[in-house]
C-alpha cells in the first residue's frame, strides 16, 4: 500500500456552480411567494432558475413571466431579496441580482402558438373537403 491517503469523500454529482443556483431559486421562490402577500404585483412571479456568474459576484434570476409592475416591485426589493440571500445561504458574497423573463418559457410559449395555428390551419382545410360539392 503507498503512502498516499485515500480521499473517502464522494464527488458532487453536479458542479458547485449549479447547487448554488438551486439553492438561490429556492431562496428567491419562497422570499418572492412571502412579498407577494404583501404586494399585489408579485402575485404571478414565479422563479423558473437562477444563473450565477462563475465569480458569484452577479446571479440573473429567470421568471415565468415579468410585467412591467412586477419588474418595478423586483426593483423595490432587490436590496431585500438580497438580505434574505445573506442571512439565508452562507456564501463569502451575495451576488447582485438582476431579474429577466425565461427565455425557455418564451420559446415554449412560441411553440405552442404555432401548434395551434396549425392545428387550427389543419381544422379549417378538414372542414372544407367533407363540405358537400357547391352547384352551379
Amino acid at each position: 500500500m503507498s503512502g498516499r491517503r485515500q480521499d473517502n469523500r464522494g464527488t458532487a454529482p453536479y458542479p458547485r456552480s449549479l447547487r448554488v443556483n438551486q439553492v438561490l431559486r429556492q431562496v428567491l421562490a419562497e422570499e418572492i411567494e412571502r412579498l407577494a402577500d404583501a404586494d399585489e404585483r408579485l402575485r404571478l412571479v414565479t422563479v423558473t432558475a437562477v444563473d450565477t456568474s462563475p465569480d458569484l459576484r452577479h446571479a440573473t434570476v429567470y421568471l415565468s413571466s415579468l410585467s412591467e409592475d412586477a419588474d418595478d416591485a423586483l426593483a423595490e426589493r432587490r436590496v431585500q431579496l438580497q438580505r434574505t440571500m445573506g442571512r439565508q445561504i452562507r456564501m463569502k458574497r451575495t451576488p447582485l441580482l438582476e431579474f429577466a423573463v425565461d427565455p425557455a418559457v418564451v420559446a415554449g410559449s412560441r411553440v405552442e402558438e404555432l401548434l395551434r395555428q396549425i392545428h387550427h390551419d389543419d381544422d379549417g382545410s378538414a372542414e372544407a373537403d367533407h363540405l358537400p360539392p357547391v352547384d352551379r
